[in-house]
């Protein structure tokens, strides 16, 4: 039984005449009976009554006229779903973020998202980076937002903007109103840096190894917000990146005069992958809001 055939039979039905389905139809009438014809073999049974110059349905055929239209109808519903779908910038994106730049690059993203596409399903994972390329390969995360670089060939990357370093300092600090300051005149301060697995704290500690400075570390962390408490309240000095430099903290932020001491900032996906709409939108407007990186 071909899609086609219902077509046929259903605007015969609704003509009451094979020349006029065959014209409605755009096919000739010969073709047209001999597909009712085929269609009536295949059932075993008449679908009409030839009556000279017009047809009529049969009982069997007033039976099967219904789940013929109910076929027809399901089929351009699911073809409307499926064009719905290819041009709207909907469905769901589950975007993944390391700790770092979470809470200070996130929300304006996915501020943007929900204005421009409301419809959108947003999840979003907040991880350090060997989990967050885990999910990626296993296509549990669609985008992620990463300090670069990172290790893998599978993975495409977008730089998005370099960021530069600042020591975080007690406000009291002998330093704090420096407009830049080396890090190897920090060597006798006490460090505060986030804990290990952190990108940002290989991206610390590559600074002062630059410095020869073997920083004298008294607390970790995994969130910037407690270091940065502990600095206000006179426990030491930290590293951060600018995007972490808060006038509110109760810290002094001084630029570390090196140039190298800067993170670059990028979006990630699995190289190869197929992307639905919206996630090349937001990959898109990644690579056009944020400063291009250096």
């Amino acid at each position: 039984m071909e899609l086609h055939q219902l077509r046929y039979f259903c605007a015969v039905a609704d003509s009451g005449s094979f020349s006029r389905a065959a014209e409605q139809s755009h096919v000739s009438q010969p073709s047209l009976s001999q597909q009712i014809l085929k269609l009536e073999d295949e059932l075993g049974a008449r679908l009409f009554d030839r009556l000279g110059r017009s047809v009529r349905l049969t009982d069997l055929g007033k039976t099967f006229l219904p789940r013929a239209r109910a076929v027809l109808r399901e089929l351009e519903a699911a073809r409307g779903d499926v064009v719905e779908q290819k041009d709207s910038i909907g469905g769901a994106i589950c975007v993944g973020v390391i700790p770092t730049i979470a809470p200070y690059f996130l929300p304006t993203q996915l501020a943007f998202l929900s204005r421009r596409f409301p419809q959108a399903r947003v999840t979003v994972v907040e991880e350090i980076t060997p989990v967050l390329l885990e999910r990626l390969r296993a296509s549990l995360v669609d985008v992620a937002i990463l300090a670069l670089p990172i290790r893998g060939h599978e993975f495409e990357t977008f730089p998005l903007l370099t960021e530069h370093l600042f020591a975080a300092l007690p406000k009291q600090h002998k330093y704090a109103k420096r407009a830049s300051l080396a890090l190897k005149e920090l060597r006798v301060e006490p460090f505060l840096l986030l804990r290990d697995g952190h990108c940002f704290r290989d991206t610390a500690v590559a600074a002062c190894d630059r410095a020869r400075l073997n920083p004298q570390i008294v607390f970790e962390s995994g969130q910037f917000s407690s270091i940065l408490s502990m600095v206000g309240a006179g426990m030491g000095v930290s590293i951060v990146p600018e995007m972490a430099v808060e006038k509110k903290s109760g810290c002094r932020f001084v630029r570390i005069a090196d140039a190298e001491a800067s993170r670059t900032i990028g979006a990630v996906v699995l190289r190869g992958r197929s992307l639905t709409r919206l996630h090349r939108a937001f990959l898109a407007h990644l690579r056009s809001s944020a400063p291009v990186a250096e």
